[in-house]
């Protein structure tokens, strides 16, 4: 039956249908069995990794004619003007999906709550007891341990578990990654989804899926809100706290990769109640042009920060640790450029939120991430929400889009 579909020519219909041979069965198992399931793996061959990812393509010689395959730009015209044929709308809906294996299963699973864990087959060999050395020379007990250790932790936090924690939080804390992702299937190329990922100081993640409309700011490659956009996406995230503590938050840090513009900014104020939600706004991305070297054979010490003046810093996220005695990394580490653009906040604590930030991400095998995980799955996060067509839904774990 996989064969049947993960070899077909028309490279949306393969990645739907064979989609289709995985999400189907789940879905139909969550409609009919009693018992529930905390976590779905979804072990898949080769083929379908190598088959099924946008620039995928299959060998003249397996390849198999799709029996009724629409061109893009046929698709595209049935989106605004339908066929008085089902047949030809259903083909037409295929090309909404982004082709797009791993992205496209999850978006089909998020209305079902239905976490995944997708892994290759060949990954569990390479990590099972006498399989074949790695490639390269790798030292195999090594690998077999990060698999191991990257599959249970995500599985234990997918099921509902809490790997770790971040330690001496302060109370009633939130931080809000912002999301966006340009729709290229819509006419207009400025359309964009904008979404939000909150984090709590239990480490509990939810996404939020706001409004989509021209968020893209022509010429500067920057995304933008509204002022009314803007105000109903974190007013989504504020009741969302309070529906989980019981009271707003204290303080809301909103984490973005560009400067935000005055409207924009001025529907996030609005979203909250100033005399009791303090709201900074704060920029953070990498930066290329500076590095720092020590005497001796060891890089800099994660956790470094270089105060250039209150409101902005630069800050080694990546770096030597001396609990491990190593530096996991390959080059002379690099430095996030944190910025206070927006509200008012103590710098050194927003320097100290982002390094623990860095230690949430449960999808891998490392002590800390070289980005806060407000902003580490952003783009991922956008992918899976425009991986299928976009539906109205209440706000989601972020365990079901990693």
């Amino acid at each position: 039956m996989l064969n049947a579909v993960v070899f077909l020519s028309d490279r949306h219909e393969r990645v739907f249908k064979t989609v289709g041979l995985f999400s189907d069965r789940i879905i139909a198992a969550l409609q009919s069995d009693d018992v529930a399931v905390d976590l779905w793996y979804v072990v898949i061959p080769d083929v379908v990794h190598e088959n099924c990812r946008p620039r995928s393509t299959i060998a003249t010689g397996l390849k198999l004619a799709s029996p009724s395959s629409l061109s893009p730009s046929r698709a595209r015209k049935l989106w605004g003007a339908p066929s008085l044929f089902a047949e030809d709308n259903a083909l037409a809906d295929i090309h909404r999906y982004e082709v797009d294996f791993h992205d496209q299963l999850k978006a089909r699973l998020l209305h079902h709550n239905a976490p995944t864990q997708i892994v290759r087959e060949s990954t569990l060999c390479l990590a099972a007891p006498g399989a074949t050395p790695p490639p390269r020379g790798r030292d195999k007990s090594g690998l077999q341990a990060a698999i191991a250790w990257s599959l249970s932790t995500a599985a234990f936090y997918k099921a509902g578990g809490r790997p770790w924690k971040i330690e001496r939080i302060r109370d009633g804390v939130c931080y809000v990654g912002l999301v966006f992702k340009q729709d290229l299937k819509h006419q207009d190329p400025r359309t964009a989804c904008c979404a939000a990922q909150m984090f709590l100081d239990s480490g509990d993640g939810i996404v939020f899926r706001g409004a989509v409309g021209p968020w893209l700011t022509r010429g500067r490659s920057e995304f933008h809100l509204t002022r009314a956009a803007a105000r109903e996406l974190v007013s989504l995230a504020v009741e969302a706290y309070r529906q989980k503590t019981g009271a707003p938050p204290k303080e809301l840090f909103l984490h973005g990769k560009v400067f935000f513009e005055h409207e924009e900014w001025s529907g996030f104020q609005e979203a909250v109640d100033p005399a009791v939600t303090n709201i900074v706004g704060i920029r953070i991305r990498d930066e290329f042009d500076l590095r720092l070297y020590r005497l001796g054979t060891r890089p800099v010490l994660r956790g470094t920060a270089l105060l250039r003046h209150p409101r902005s810093a630069y800050l080694w996220t990546r770096g030597f640790t001396p609990r491990l005695r190593t530096y996991v990394g390959r080059e002379v580490p690099r430095p996030l450029r944190v910025d206070i653009l927006r509200g008012s906040a103590d710098l050194r604590t927003v320097l100290g939120d982002i390094l623990a930030l860095t230690k949430l991400n449960y999808n891998t095998c490392i002590l800390g991430d070289g980005l806060p995980v407000t902003l580490r799955f952003a783009d991922h996060v956008g992918e899976v929400l425009t991986a299928a067509p976009l539906k109205e839904h209440n706000p989601l774990p972020f365990k079901l889009y990693i």
